[in-house]
Parts: C-alpha cells; sequence; structure tokens
C-alpha cells in the first residue's frame, strides 16, 4: 500500500494515544552552520527548530526522508548522504490541534545532511522564516528550542 495521510481527526486519535515516529534533519552548509526554521505551529510555535515531520504509514524510512527534505526546505538529496545521530524523545505540553487534553509525544531519528550547495532552499508554510545558525549560537539561544538544541550536546 502507499503511504497515505491521515484525516486530521485520525491523526488527533493517533497523537492522543499513541508516540509518532518521525524524521528531523540536522542540515549542515558548507561552514558547518545548521539551518533551523521559525515554527508556525504547535508544537514548538515561536522557536527555531530543525526541518523534520512525522514518518507516513506504509512509508519506507528514505522516502519520508526524501519528503521531509523536499517539502520544508526544497532540496533534494540522497538518503545514503545522510547520517543516523539516533533516537530522540520530543515530550510537549501541547498539541498542533490546539486541544488542552493531551500533548504530543514524538520518537524523532535524527538525521545529518551536509550539503554542498545551499542556494535552492525554499521555505514551507509551517516557517516563517529559515536561518543558517553556528552551532554555539544556537546552543546560546533563548530562541531555538531544547529538543533542537539536544542534537549538538
Amino acid at each position: 500500500m502507499p503511504p497515505a495521510l491521515l484525516s486530521h481527526a485520525d491523526f488527533a486519535t493517533v497523537l492522543r494515544l499513541a508516540p509518532l515516529v518521525s524524521i528531523d534533519l540536522i542540515i549542515r552548509n558548507p561552514q558547518g552552520q545548521v539551518l533551523l526554521g521559525l515554527r508556525n505551529n504547535e508544537p514548538a510555535k515561536g522557536f527555531f527548530f530543525v526541518p523534520g515531520g512525522a514518518i507516513l504509514k506504509n512509508e519506507r524510512l528514505h522516502e519520508a526522508f526524501a519528503r521531509i527534505l523536499k517539502h520544508e526546505t526544497g532540496y533534494v538529496a540522497a538518503f545514503a548522504d545522510a547520517r543516523l545521530l539516533g533516537a530522540y524523545e520530543h515530550f510537549y505540553a501541547n498539541n498542533r490541534f490546539g486541544d488542552p487534553s493531551y500533548g504530543s509525544h514524538y520518537v524523532a531519528l535524527g538525521y545529518e545532511l551536509k550539503l554542498a550547495d545551499t542556494s535552492g532552499l525554499k521555505s514551507d508554510d509551517q516557517h516563517s522564516e529559515l536561518r543558517w545558525w553556528e552551532v554555539t549560537d544556537l546552543l546560546a539561544s533563548d530562541l531555538v528550542h531544547q529538543n533542537t538544541k539536544a542534537y549538538f550536546r
């Protein structure tokens, strides 16, 4: 079966009852800076965060990697060029639906990708701004979410 998006109602049910498996992309430019986006939606709204997203039902890791990378940044890269940093747990008191009765739990697979050409950068509707950060600066900034900082500690 091909990967499929859930309806909002089904997705909200899954989010309420189970952790989501996601991919976070730690994208570096030739200078070693890291790409972060200023999030428009919950969780982590108003914070800079690495690009990422949930893996869809029936979606293979390399397919999810390609979809998330293209959708959130406009880039295309081979999954084989990325390096798995590990699995990380992200817990939030809120959720993307604004329902105060439950939070969000993600098991995020962090993949690092180094890009030689960063001229094709394009933001999506989930981010109001994309910016390259020095690691020391993002670790010191209150604008960067703690779950993003965990990739660099």
